[in-house]
């Protein structure tokens, strides 16, 4: 526990002053990142998205001077490089993500995920932004639907731009997050569940025995503000998490609820069976910091990153995916907690 206060303290301490922006921040993460960075005594944060009615519903909800609220959209360079003058930190958190819609509407994705990330880049290295950190997903690993691959190549996007940064003109740096489908967000398994349950509908699953990630908003911010405040630039973090599967996501919900029923739908086109963080392929550049894995620029020694952390790191000898699969998994109790503090809030 004092652990835990010390390093509270110490983000509050790097943070406080500081101004930063979020792009697409009035989704589920970027009202949580608000939240918290209120707490920790930051100067401003401004919310950049196209969603005029849910930037009105968060500046009610959040009553706070500090916070600013800009009409745009990523797509849209210009306006991107008036809404990052003075700005310290931005999180790049807007894109299409609806799996359905982006693989019928293709290059819309392509115009949001890939180029808006290259418009936020520019506009970060022009207004000489602090730090730049892109919120990726699993999807861009061995990426099977077209959402997948334009976060695979917002991810590129954001590593590589470190070496196009005159250092004697500009200062900022590229960092990449990668993590799954945070528990109880949006088109998540469990709001769906419930709604499904609440309408008197059947309860529908892909596979009983699928298997994913599991990451609470609590964790998910937790890790974000840690790689702000440690992450090096050219690389890309994963967090240390347990999985689930299917199978005991129904059964916590059968024990909190009477006469549910099941539909099984099948695995839908572009899904996997199983979530990947970190693939075969990456593992051979991948170390342990230990409550995250680092995946580090190929183009690095081993020497230059052992030089370049100061805390304890450990290359990974293992050239094995990390999968939901066989991470340690949720019990039921742990489940039917997480589903009672989403319904209860």
């Amino acid at each position: 526990m004092r652990k835990v206060l010390v390093i509270r303290k110490l983000r509050k301490f790097v943070f406080k002053g500081k101004k930063i922006l979020i792009t697409g921040g009035t989704g589920s993460l970027g009202n949580a990142l608000t939240n918290r960075l209120l707490e920790l005594d930051v100067d401003t944060v401004r919310i950049f998205s196209r969603n005029e009615s849910k930037q009105v519903e968060m500046q009610r909800k959040f009553n706070d001077k500090r916070l600013r609220f800009l009409i745009g959209d990523v797509r849209d360079k210009e306006r991107l490089e008036t809404a990052l003058e003075d700005i310290d930190i931005v999180f790049h958190a807007a894109a299409l993500k609806h799996v359905p819609v982006i693989e019928y509407n293709p290059f819309e994705s392509i115009k949001t995920n890939v180029m808006g990330s290259q418009n936020v880049i520019d506009a970060a290295i022009k207004q000489n932004v602090d730090k730049a950190i892109c919120i990726s997903t699993d999807k861009a690993v061995s990426p099977l639907n077209t959402y997948g691959a334009t976060k695979l190549l917002m991810e590129k996007l954001f590593i590589t731009a470190n070496n196009f940064v005159n250092l004697d003109r500009h200062r900022t740096k590229f960092l990449a997050l990668r993590y799954g489908n945070v528990f109880g967000s949006s088109g998540s398994i469990i709001p769906n569940f419930l709604q499904q349950i609440k309408n008197g509908q059947k309860i529908t699953i892909t596979d009983s025995k699928m298997t994913r990630f599991s990451v609470t908003m609590e964790q998910a911010l937790d890790f974000i503000l840690d790689c702000t405040n440690n992450g090096k630039p050219s690389e890309i973090y994963i967090p240390k998490l347990k999985g689930y599967s299917i199978d005991v996501i129904v059964e916590a919900f059968r024990s909190l609820f009477n006469d549910i029923e099941i539909e099984k739908i099948g695995v839908r086109p572009g899904e996997k069976f199983h979530e990947i963080l970190v693939s075969s392929d990456e593992s051979r550049y991948s170390w342990d910091l230990g409550n995250k894995i680092m995946i580090a620029n190929p183009d690095k020694s081993d020497k230059e990153i052992l030089e370049t952390y100061s805390e304890d790191i450990k290359k990974n000898t293992e050239t094995k995916a990390y999968s939901s699969e066989n991470v340690e998994k949720l019990t039921v109790n742990e489940i039917k907690t997480l589903i009672q503090n989403y319904d209860n809030s």
